[in-house]
């Protein structure tokens, strides 16, 4: 069983941005992928930004698409540990502390 991808943003350097059907967002580096066949043509950065949603994976405008499951297994969590949550949210109340001051 895999998770479908409901939403990709295709981001700078050749990353992609992925939500998965559970909503988990990932990322996704296509660089290595730039040197094999026809992924090749997407080097062109206009093409590269017409990954789209297409049934349960991405694929671009050269029809070109990528196996779901490489898409999750692959792609590096975006999700934010609770130590780092927790950081960011001490350094807004010293932030708001000194505003107020």
């Amino acid at each position: 069983m895999y998770l479908s991808v409901i939403d990709v943003k295709p981001l700078d350097d050749y990353v992609l941005w992925l939500t998965f059907e559970n909503g988990e967002e990932k990322t996704f580096d296509v660089k290595p992928y730039l040197t094999l066949g026809r992924f090749q043509e997407l080097k062109d950065v206009t093409l590269f930004r017409t990954a789209r949603v297409c049934f349960d994976t991405i694929e671009w405008d050269n029809h070109l698409d990528l196996d779901p499951e490489v898409l999750y297994q692959d792609g590096v969590s975006q999700v934010q540990s609770e130590p780092e949550l927790l950081r960011v949210a001490e350094e807004s109340a010293e932030y708001n502390v000194r505003s107020e001051n």
